[in-house]
């Protein structure tokens, strides 16, 4: 029996994170079920004169490829996309993607709220968002725009991150479903995927 209380509806997975996260999320990449079927859509914060190296870290350790994804570029199943390097990323109604270099957010672009909150808006209880460590209230909002549209959301566990700030701050604002260490969302991955086999 799963702790997790899962199902097959899910569309999609969102994850933000911002200082200390990337180990984490290479982790993730790294262990992922081959064939993961849901769309995988990153927001992390990085800096913005490293425009090269970032997505090839990434990538060398995943078991899919992540590609930033151009502006109009439509979803798709099981691809696992970043949001490049100051621009913020965005979802739109009918599952393309949209970036735009609007005014930063929480000194931040791409803003993690920004991804999240698309993400809510198109999927709404379809949704899984996974917020991980980081420095600032980004993405705290973002992540109860998803609970408030019947989506499930995932914390990283406070005294495992680098820096607990971003967690929580998601937990202060709304009521989180999973506070999971990275391993636990390795193992939270691997159970979704069995949902779809």
């Amino acid at each position: 029996m799963s702790m997790f209380n899962l199902n097959n509806s899910y569309k999609a997975v969102v994850i933000g994170g911002s200082a200390g996260s990337f180990q984490g999320v290479v982790k993730i990449l790294s262990q992922l079920p081959k064939g993961f079927p849901l769309p995988i859509i990153m927001a992390l914060h990085r800096l913005k004169h490293v425009r090269h190296g970032f997505v090839e870290a990434l990538s060398l350790k995943s078991v899919v490829q992540v590609v930033e994804p151009d502006d109009k570029e439509p979803l798709k199943k099981g691809g696992v996309y970043l949001a490049p390097a100051n621009y913020h990323l965005s979802v739109e109604l009918g599952n393309n993607f949209s970036l735009s270099t609007e005014e930063m957010m929480n000194n931040s672009r791409p803003a993690i709220d920004i991804t999240l909150g698309s993400c809510a808006y198109v999927f709404k209880d379809k949704l899984i968002g996974i917020l991980l460590s980081g420095a600032n209230k980004d993405g705290a909002l973002g992540m109860k725009y998803i609970k408030d549209r019947g989506g499930m959301t995932i914390v990283q566990e406070p005294s495992e991150c680098m820096i607990e700030t971003m967690p929580k701050a998601a937990m202060a604002v709304t009521q989180i479903d999973h506070v999971l260490k990275v391993d636990q969302i390795i193992e939270f991955f691997k159970e979704l995927d069995k949902q779809y086999k």
